[in-house]
């Protein structure tokens, strides 16, 4: 398959400075790791963690505004007070560290920054520990922003369509939402238009629409794809189907031959006289449908006659029933983590979507999965790393919530490939760190999508200084995913690249560090310099910070030319 090539259009620059520390205690300020992150472009502080405003016995969110007001002039907030400036999206506690994170949201006059999201971590004694995030600069400056004269939400939407070029079949209404969006050196007020349809082909469309001129700033499909866009043929008309979204019934355990001929074991329920591919063992509910090769989502729940799915149309429902609940079980047996929000969500797959559909995604809502044309793909349920990839997608989206578009999209991926590879190794069925090797190019073996310890093998960089700079693809999701994942790569397993030796520390190991990285520290618009402070930081908080663990995740960003 030929990809796509990528594009990162992130500060290149950061310089770090580290101040000796011992220990990961939150609650001892003696034993916190010292880290200064400055984002070179902005002048301003992007990752910074350590004692920062000593114990004040205040609550998490006064304590967080208390350091941003005195910190003003860094922050470039102007005349503006942190309140103003910063709204708080979520406080949630911290088991590890035994500390309150609050997840903000910086605002201009009430409105929103695009991407520009911040993580702050507090002691129990209410002292300041973390606070990550890049910061919009100098908003008061903007000459923009002081243009009142705005065009309505309604001529936005107008206006992506246009651009757009096809009438689709919206699965959500369009909406425009206001923004201060950061248009390379200028700043200025844009509608984000999101377009999510699946006819005539799948698109979660995020469009940049500036305010007062109407002119097309940015655009980018939100549509988590496990390969490179693809082109394939899916059918134009989409009937809506009776579809049966959820059954009542008793708990039953059948059997179904998957894609690749195995037999697994599958738990359903029986209603009345039939068998359907509904989970309720679990603390989330698993359901499979199915789309008939048609385009319309959920389709039919999934339904048998005798709880045997043997049969060859059933592989695929097969598969993805049974992988979406081993992943389910990764992520809680690993992380005690109850399904992609942490909160019981049901997770729901569609397989025999479209026409020899080359790909799956995750729409937002549910997991999908295509035939495939049997020479590029075979049924892409087929491969658990496949989908453990697209699930934490979905967790990627409740947690940091990285966009999808350049280095933060690229890191995205990278994120989904690590933990579609874990859930591989969780499941125990030929693991290995090479992408999509079951459903890929069936008439060939020995390939891959892609490949985590030599990434190079399929054309994706592995160091920074590799890395692509164009502007397909999202600016760079499917390819410089290549440099994380190899750090990750070596990370687990050890090795020396570009004249840099690392120690291996695990993958459970690994694991570990990515999820805290992911939940507790990284932000929308991370990039890969931010994802090693949060990576180090996430390591000091579960190993210790002069511990093997923190050496290791730096050494391995390193080989990578990540600093």
């Amino acid at each position: 398959m030929k990809k796509k090539s990528l594009a990162l259009v992130l500060a290149a620059g950061m310089a770090v400075t580290t101040f000796g520390g011992t220990g990961s205690a939150f609650a001892d300020s003696k034993n916190v790791l010292s880290t200064k992150k400055y984002n070179e472009t902005v002048q301003s502080p992007e990752f910074i963690s350590g004692d920062l405003t000593g114990a004040t016995g205040k609550k998490a969110e006064s304590v967080v505004f208390d350091y941003l007001n005195a910190a003003k002039g860094d922050y470039k907030l102007g005349e503006k007070s942190a309140q103003d400036s910063f709204k708080v999206k979520q406080v949630k506690k911290d088991a590890v560290t035994d500390s309150t994170v609050v997840r903000m949201q910086q605002v201009y006059e009430g409105v929103p920054v695009w991407g520009s999201t911040q993580v702050a971590h507090v002691s129990k004694d209410g002292s300041l520990k973390v606070l990550s995030g890049t910061v919009a600069p100098d908003l008061d400056k903007k000459d923009k922003l002081k243009n009142k004269n705005k065009i309505e939400g309604a001529k936005a939407i107008e206006i992506a369509q246009q651009d757009l070029g096809v009438t689709p079949k919206y699965e959500v209404e369009p909406k425009a939402d206001l923004y201060v969006y950061q248009n390379g050196e200028e700043t200025t007020y844009a509608y984000v238009v999101n377009l999510n349809f699946l006819d005539p082909s799948p698109g979660n469309y995020y469009y940049f629409i500036e305010a007062d001129s109407g002119k097309v700033l940015n655009k980018y499909n939100k549509l988590d794809h496990v390969a490179n866009e693809d082109k394939s043929p899916v059918k134009q008309e989409a009937p809506k189907q009776e579809a049966k979204p959820a059954v009542t019934g008793t708990n039953k355990v059948g059997t179904g031959k998957g894609v690749l001929g195995d037999t697994k074991s599958l738990n359903t329920t029986l209603s009345g006289s039939s068998y359907y591919l509904q989970d309720n063992t679990r603390g989330a509910t698993i359901f499979t449908y199915d789309a008939k090769n048609r385009t319309t989502l959920p389709g039919t729940l999934w339904v048998d006659a005798d709880n045997i799915f043997n049969a060859a149309y059933d592989a695929a429902a097969v598969d993805a029933h049974y992988y979406a609940g081993k992943t389910y079980d990764y992520y809680k047996a690993t992380f005690n983590r109850n399904s992609i929000n942490d909160a019981g969500a049901p997770l729901k797959s569609t397989v025999h979507y479209g026409s020899k559909y080359n790909n799956a995604f995750w729409n937002g809502s549910q997991m999908v999965y295509g035939d495939g044309d049997g020479v590029t793909f075979t049924s892409l349920s087929g491969g658990i790393d496949v989908i453990g990839h697209e699930l934490t997608h979905a967790v990627t989206e409740y947690s940091s919530d990285l966009i999808y578009q350049n280095e933060s999209g690229a890191l995205n991926e990278a994120i989904s490939d690590v933990f579609g590879t874990l859930v591989e190794y969780y499941d125990n069925r030929n693991p290995d760190w090479e992408i999509g090797e079951d459903i890929y190019t069936p008439g060939k073996a020995g390939d891959a999508l892609r490949s985590m310890s030599d990434p190079t093998k399929y054309g994706d960089p592995d160091h920074y200084s590799k890395r692509y700079t164009g502007t397909s693809d999202n600016g760079g999701v499917h390819t410089n995913s290549g440099i994380i994942n190899k750090q990750a790569y070596l990370l687990a397993n050890g090795g020396t690249h570009s004249g840099v030796t690392v120690t291996g520390i695990g993958k459970d190991k690994l694991g570990a560090i990515y999820y805290r990285a992911n939940t507790q520290y990284f932000t929308q618009s991370t990039t890969f310099s931010q994802a090693r402070a949060g990576a180090v930081q996430a390591a000091a908080d579960l190993y210790g910070a002069t511990s093997a663990e923190v050496a290791a995740v730096k050494q391995s960003f390193s080989a990578v030319g990540v600093n």
